[in-house]
């Protein structure tokens, strides 16, 4: 017997925008995948031998933005912010974090999803290599570690 039901159309991971709290311009060529893991908590009651399993901690993995490098000097003077913070010298405790969004759209521009994230922080900056002999364009990446996210839209 056949099943009867409405094909399912996929949403195209080729067409995004990256917003970010305080930085004016924020387009990446890509992004790592967001992911959340949930902690399995094993508890042998009353010496049984199958375990009752609870749900735990959630870990919220880190995202790298990668573009190509310019001008723009937002990211590595919020990168600075943090090293000023860990070495004493900057702002207070929470005020380098910022909240961002990952807005994946239609190719005519609408959005389909918005991921609202949460206590974002550059861990990692890296300028890029450089090549003379290459035709590629310099990529630099920023490394963020994130308090949590949402699906919002």
């Amino acid at each position: 017997m056949a099943i009867v039901g409405t094909p399912r159309s996929f949403f195209k991971k080729h067409a995004y925008i990256v917003e970010i709290d305080g930085v004016q311009s924020a387009s990446f060529a890509k992004a790592s995948e967001l992911s959340v893991e949930v902690a399995s908590i094993l508890q042998y009651e009353g010496g049984r031998l199958i375990p009752h399993k609870s749900p735990g901690r959630l870990t919220f993995s880190d995202i790298t933005l990668e573009r190509g490098a310019t001008l723009d000097r937002d990211l590595f003077k919020w990168f600075n912010d943090v090293a000023n913070v860990a070495s004493g010298l900057g702002l207070p405790d929470n005020a380098y974090k910022r909240n961002l969004d990952i807005v994946q759209q239609d190719r005519d521009g609408s959005t389909l999803r918005r991921w609202s994230i949460f206590g974002a922080w550059p861990v990692k900056f890296v300028a890029g290599d450089w090549d003379s002999s290459a035709d590629e364009a310099q990529i630099e990446s920023v490394t963020l570690t994130i308090d949590y996210f949402v699906l919002a839209q």
